[in-house]
């Protein structure tokens, strides 16, 4: 048996009276999934659990099978085990975003325009890490490049009893009303400020200002915590395994949970990414021999996070005709039996541009246990509703891999 779960992260949203009081999944094109549900079960799984942030570090090690309760120690410390980055058990690390603020005035004046600079290019933001590193960095702390806009800091023997705020939490609002707080922090907000004045010049800013693009000029630190201990996936399942995905937080755990971790070349966590390349490079790891593939892409958050509902409905069709149709055919061609786990990691509503912990549709596809076709079972939160309930993610997974 072979096993794939496709994470289409932020897809769950709600009701959009610009799509008829539909949400993007009632209304996005998905024929392929939406066959494959007709056969299946649906329903919704709380993948957030009470009392966690609704970020997609809890949410993924949920749906992986993994207890965020127990297991996550913070999101950044999953990234920088992605980055290759090999932390100490005082070492304390921080996602830091290179953002778009705008406006003008004193820094806590300005405004959180952009959580992703604009999806700035991995090329462009590791000149601007060298420039807050020429700045910053000693024998206490280190800056290392992650992906796009998406970075890591290392504090050694650090502390975590600080209240940071995701910038997409948070955007169109002052950069005053959600600066870093907790005793000790001083030296965070004080990092912050001078790198506006590093990067609002930059050569780098300063080329995509004339590209009209959005310019990355200040960072934004958050997500702290120290070093993950996940046990074992193969341990957990008895299933060899590789996680496919463009964000450094999904290889991580991957990573810690002993699994392979593929890079796609053209993977850029956007609505434009390599599509096509993900759904070979999870077709080689199971004709290599691999058990499990879990395939994670980004693009609906990022559409959500934008305020773009046409990105949004253009990438859950291109995942399902693009990443789903072309792995299942190729099993089937395989002769291989299969299960199908789709299901978003947590809902990021265009309503509201951020996360949310509102439980999530899912189908779970069994090829040697197809249930009679029902039309009525579908990929979204209508029929979701009125089928089955799981109170977690890791709940789920126990069920699709242990039945």
């Amino acid at each position: 048996m072979k096993y794939l779960i496709l994470v289409p992260d932020g897809a769950g949203d709600e009701k959009i009276d610009a799509l008829g009081g539909k949400t993007p999944l009632e209304a996005a094109d998905m024929p392929f999934i939406n066959s494959l549900a007709a056969k299946g079960e649906v329903g919704m799984v709380r993948t957030i659990p009470p009392g966690v942030a609704p970020g997609s570090d809890a949410a993924n090690l949920s749906v992986m099978g993994y207890d965020p309760a127990v297991y996550l120690t913070g999101r950044s410390p999953l990234e920088a085990a992605s980055i290759g980055i090999e932390m100490s058990d005082t070492d304390v690390a921080f996602r830091t975003n290179i953002i778009t603020l705008a406006g003008d005035g004193a820094y806590e004046d300005l405004i959180i325009k952009d959580h992703s600079s604009g999806d700035i290019t991995t090329e462009e933001a590791d000149q601007l890490i060298k420039a807050v590193n020429e700045a910053f960095a000693d024998e206490k702390l280190q800056f290392y490049t992650g992906t796009s806009y998406r970075h890591c800091m290392i504090v050694h023997n650090g502390g975590t009893d600080y209240e940071l705020t995701p910038p997409h939490d948070v955007l169109e609002q002052r950069v005053g009303d959600h600066l870093p707080k907790g005793q000790g922090c001083e030296f965070i907000t004080a990092m912050m400020k001078k790198s506006y004045d590093i990067l609002k010049d930059h050569p780098v800013n300063k080329a995509r200002i004339e590209r009209g693009l959005n310019p990355a000029n200040s960072l934004w630190i958050w997500g702290q915590g120290k070093k993950p201990q996940l046990s074992s996936f193969y341990d957990r399942y008895q299933l060899t395994g590789t996680a496919i995905s463009a964000v450094d937080l999904i290889k991580g755990i991957a990573i810690c949970a002993g699994l392979s971790s593929v890079d796609v070349e053209g993977a850029t966590g956007t609505l434009h990414t390599n599509f096509k390349g993900k759904a070979d490079a999870a077709i080689r790891e199971f004709r290599d021999g691999k058990d499990f593939v879990y395939v994670h892409l980004e693009g609906p958050d990022e559409c959500s996070h934008q305020g773009d509902m046409e990105g949004k409905l253009k990438c859950l069709h291109d995942i399902d005709q693009k990443v789903l149709a072309p792995i299942v055919e190729a099993l089937r061609a395989d002769g291989e039996d299969f299960k199908i786990l789709e299901v978003p990691d947590h809902r990021t509503p265009l309503a509201i541009r951020t996360h949310s912990s509102t439980p999530v549709p899912f189908v779970v596809y069994d090829s040697t246990a197809e249930k009679p076709a029902d039309e009525s079972r579908q990929f979204n939160e209508k029929s979701g509703e009125i089928g089955s309930y799981y109170d977690s993610g890791f709940a789920l997974a126990d069920h699709f891999i242990l039945g």
